[in-house]
């Protein structure tokens, strides 16, 4: 199985630039994972293809404020950090630009002063460890200094940051947003609750390693980014309650799926659990826990173009994606959805 076989032609035009003034009013693609038929709707009627005793499973994470711009003390030179994951003793590990700058020692500033992070260590793939000390509050300070992590696909400025938030977001820790959970505002979900569909909430921090390109031509090559998860006792044992009923897991985005595919045994059953996942779905992949996806369009070779392929089949996947170019439909982060059933 190749990279390449999950390529497609997007058109730059169609890259979503800047998120929709109604979250909910998307178009969505339904596709049946099966027969692979489509139909075109809105997002606002996702109520209509949900069933009471269904469960839908959303992902709380909270996208930090994680780009800082500062100066190298000493020389004035400008530097951009991008915190990845939060060690301990107020260390992250980081991305640098220019790294050549940031060898141990290095000192750098931000804010005039207000944060300041200090080079301890080089590790995999050159990241930095860099420790901080500030006054106050850590999470204040950053949203006071720091700027949303958005994709390199988006060029624009994000005039306001909670629009790349979930409206359900709540525990710190992602360098980028779950994007299908952008589509629901809290209306749309009072609603689903109100006709008897149940919400899960599940915590998986997104990475960066989301966007990084597959760099193997054989998909079983490709060594998977880690990421922290969270699955708490009340969610694992609504989901396997909706499982033993007979009624739908739907997943809110790949993130989700990822979680509770991590977080199942063989035998179905979720478990409440935390750590690290390195779950790669491709096709031949048995799901163990969802029955369907809500998700947005994804880059051409993609790892989560990959994911989807495994729940609804390679060439129904592709074909959909090309029919959403021809209607010209929004892709990535900003973009419109996919209800995969």
């Amino acid at each position: 199985m190749n990279v390449s076989d999950f390529d497609y032609e997007l058109p730059q035009e169609l890259i979503a630039q800047d998120p929709l003034e109604d979250r909910s009013s998307s178009r969505l693609l339904v596709l049946d994972k099966e027969s692979g038929e489509f139909r075109h709707d809105v997002f606002y009627h996702i109520v209509d293809e949900l069933n009471p005793g269904d469960c839908l499973v959303i992902n709380d994470t909270r996208v930090i404020p994680a780009r800082l711009y500062g100066v190298k003390e000493g020389t004035g030179a400008g530097i951009e950090v991008l915190l990845l994951k939060r060690k301990e003793n107020d260390i992250w590990e980081t991305l640098v630009k220019p790294g050549k700058k940031a060898k141990p020692g290095t000192v750098i500033s931000f804010g005039e002063g207000k944060l300041v992070g200090t080079v301890v260590d080089v590790v995999e793939e050159g990241n930095r460890l860099i420790q901080f000390k500030y006054d106050g509050i850590f999470e204040e300070v950053l949203d006071e200094l720091g700027q949303m992590p958005l994709p390199p696909y988006i060029t624009h400025v994000l005039k306001d940051k909670n629009r790349y938030q979930t409206v359900y977001a709540k525990h710190d820790g992602s360098a980028a947003a779950p994007t299908a959970g952008l589509h629901f505002t809290k209306e749309l979900l009072a609603q689903i609750e109100a006709k008897g569909v149940n919400i899960a909430r599940v915590t998986l921090h997104v990475g960066l390693g989301t966007f990084r390109p597959v760099k193997v031509e054989n998909v079983l090559d490709h060594h998977m980014h880690s990421e922290f998860f969270m699955v708490d006792e009340e969610a694992a044992a609504l989901i396997n309650r909706t499982k033993a009923e007979g009624h739908r897991v739907i997943s809110v985005g790949t993130t989700s799926c990822r979680t509770l595919e991590s977080a199942t045994t063989d035998d179905g059953v979720v478990q409440a659990t935390s750590g690290w996942t390195e779950i790669f779905i491709y096709p031949g992949y048995k799901f163990k826990a969802i029955d369907a996806l809500i998700t947005n369009f994804h880059l051409p070779q993609s790892t989560l173009l990959m994911l989807v392929s495994a729940l609804a089949g390679r060439e129904h996947m592709l074909a959909a994606y090309e029919e959403a170019v021809r209607e010209r439909y929004r892709f990535f982060s900003f973009g419109d959805a996919m209800f995969i059933r």
